[in-house]
């Protein structure tokens, strides 16, 4: 029988320890021969990330698969042949080796002099059993005094340099001859969907020469076919695929105005694989699909999962990849495009709480303006007749970034207590072409909240949205958007602010407040200093935390180099005393992002007693949030 009960007093089975219970999700997909490798986290045993062969963990705590090249990291682990496979090693970022079949890795790097200062990230095979890969070197003390090289590692552990282009790069993959290697690079003020280049070199030569891409087009993968390149890249604005000649002609394999690549956060990303020639496996704007060289055409490949990951392998027609669906997370399936045969490897609908629970996102344009709407969902409760429940504005991070239409198990702890969400994909988000994209540029703080606002305002506006308990919730680049939404319009009662970037005048390579790779990010989302101080110093949230529209919720991990807790400090700071009823709530041992179990079950709790204090409810079953004002 279904209960009458306000929005937000709902009682559900989907609990904040759903978001971290055990094998919380994959990293990595690849293959090598018959057997599939993954790597996949671990909340409940602090956040490491385990080496996972056909479904059986080879690399056992407290070994941790996962490094911090850009921070973000890369692929951690290159299977070299069947009894030895590479990976590098959070604790001190050095490269092991082990054999999966009695796990004794043994270190194939040298330990750095100070913590974490040599870095490996994005391990490919190279010739002679050797491990190549981009190593990061730390070389002093401020955040953004890093190095970068290509190496190769051999057997004996020896490091030898391949090259270094630029200040940025991905890890460097052999031609098929063994003559020549390739590897993108990019430079500052650039990001990685900016402007990269597409190099190559003779092996032992330090000359390179670029054969596609520039400051303003952005190859974001590439893959060896014969003495050709294959390259994701967009000079129409579009990432498509590319066939580049030894001569440097490149050819557009199947031009159309759809995103075949996206952003390169972390290193060894693949958004393409080669089924067989001519013919290529992608993933369309999250769509697996297969482009068709010979008749030009990208056609959506059929399955009940509609997101993909950029983590393609293929092999003999059956693909392994992450793919997730609106009653499912991210998992590990394999799917034979032959027979349509779908299995999941990990995870899957099974595993998920009862589906009746879960909320279906509905696709929704409003006017320009992408989003995803996730209703309240709940088969035991129903509103009262005449409420209108609550919303709270999800905003991704990035913000080059996206909202994708799967299961987020943090929605649906919301929406089956009766908090309906949106996630907006504003200006400046990617799946929608480089014009989409740009419509962010010297517009942050400004295109993001005014996009977000106006999908709001037009939920409450249809009848969909109480428009008196309309909320934002984010975190980075998300948190910005939420904290520049709160001091900046009056549309939202509260917000939830998570590891956020705060002050923009800090968050450069200046101001020392965060890493080298987005040290320069924000003079194309802003502007350029001296000339746009002005722009930094208005749209911070950092200089009007008491203007606030309503209460705050903060949320940082105290080990965060990305979005250091410095500006969450002194935002809190000044939000003490001013009379806004607001919680900062920190975590040891986080770092840009939460990994750990009770970590992930303290925040989610604490933000569902927010929104009840904010609009007016008492969720039932959690602790009350303390807030001070």
């Amino acid at each position: 029988m279904v209960k009458i009960a306000s929005y937000g007093t709902w009682t559900s089975p989907i609990t904040a320890g759903d978001t971290s219970k055990p094998g919380g999700g994959f990293q990595w997909a690849d293959l090598h021969g018959e057997r599939v490798w993954w790597a996949e986290s671990r909340p409940a045993q602090g956040g490491r990330v385990a080496l996972v062969r056909d479904g059986v963990e080879v690399l056992p705590a407290p070994w941790n698969a996962r490094n911090r090249v850009h921070e973000y990291g890369g692929r951690p682990f290159v299977v070299l042949a069947e009894d030895r496979v590479a990976f590098t090693h959070w604790d001190d970022q050095r490269v092991y080796v082990f054999n999966p079949d009695s796990p004794e890795p043994t270190p194939l790097t040298e330990a750095p002099e100070r913590h974490h200062g040599v870095r490996y990230s994005d391990l490919s095979a190279g010739p002679d059993g050797e491990v190549w890969c981009v190593r990061e070197t730390v070389t002093g003390e401020a955040r953004t005094d890093v190095r970068r090289d290509l190496v190769a590692i051999t057997q004996a552990g020896e490091v030898r340099v391949l090259g270094a282009s630029h200040h940025f790069m991905t890890g460097p993959k052999i031609s098929p001859d063994g003559t020549r290697f390739a590897w993108i690079g990019w430079n500052h003020p650039q990001m990685p969907w900016d402007g990269t280049e597409l190099c190559v070199a003779e092996v032992g030569s330090s000359e390179h020469r670029v054969v596609s891409g520039s400051e303003t087009e952005a190859v974001c993968q590439f893959e060896w076919e014969g003495d050709s390149l294959l390259a994701l890249t967009d000079p129409d604005g579009w990432w498509n695929l590319f066939r580049v000649s030894p001569d440097g002609t490149r050819v557009n394999l199947a031009p159309c105005e759809e995103e075949l690549g996206g952003p390169m956060w972390r290193l060894g990303n693949r958004w393409f694989a080669t089924l067989s020639p001519g013919r290529y496996l992608v993933v369309r704007s999250g769509h697996l699909a297969v482009l068709d060289e010979r008749s030009g055409t990208v056609t959506d490949v059929q399955t009940d999962l509609p997101t993909w990951a950029a983590d393609l392998s293929v092999r003999d027609g059956v693909v392994i990849c992450g793919a997730a669906g609106p009653t499912s997370d991210f998992a590990v399936v394999r799917l034979d495009l032959s027979n349509g045969e779908l299995t999941y490897l990990t995870g899957g609908e099974d595993e998920s709480p009862e589906t009746a629970y879960l909320p279906v996102p509905v696709e929704r344009m409003f006017g320009e303006i992408p989003a995803y709407v996730y209703a309240p969902s709940n088969p035991d409760f129903a509103g009262p007749e005449g409420e209108l429940p609550p919303y709270v504005v999800h905003v991704h991070g990035g913000p080059t970034g996206r909202a994708l239409p799967k299961l987020d198990s943090d929605i649906a702890y919301l929406t089956s207590r009766g908090i309906g969400v949106v996630a907006v994909n504003y200006g400046g988000s990617t799946g929608y072409g480089r014009a989409f994209r740009e419509r962010l540029r010297e517009q942050w703080g400004v295109v993001d909240v005014q996009d977000c606002a106006f999908v709001a305002q037009q939920l409450a506006q249809e009848g969909t949205a109480d428009p008196k308990r309309l909320g934002i919730r984010g975190g980075s680049a998300g948190g910005w958007t939420s904290a520049a939404s709160l001091t900046s319009t009056d549309v939202y009662r509260c917000g939830m602010v998570a590891f956020p970037i705060l002050d923009l005048a800090g968050w450069t390579s200046e101001g020392g407040e965060t890493h080298d790779f987005e040290s320069r990010y924000v003079e194309g989302l802003v502007g350029t200093l001296p000339e746009a101080a002005d722009r930094y110093r208005d749209r911070s949230p950092s200089r009007r935390a008491r203007e606030v529209s309503g209460p705050v919720l903060l949320l940082q991990g105290l080990e965060d180099e990305i979005c250091p807790p410095e500006q969450a400090d002194r935002f809190a700071a000044d939000l003490a005393g001013s009379g806004i009823p607001h919680a900062y709530l920190t975590f040891e041992g986080e770092q840009h992002g939460f990994r750990m179990a009770q970590n992930i079950k303290t925040a989610l709790e604490a933000e569902l007693s927010f929104y009840g204090q904010a609009f007016g409810f008492v969720p039932p079953g959690v602790p009350v949030l303390d807030l001070s004002e």
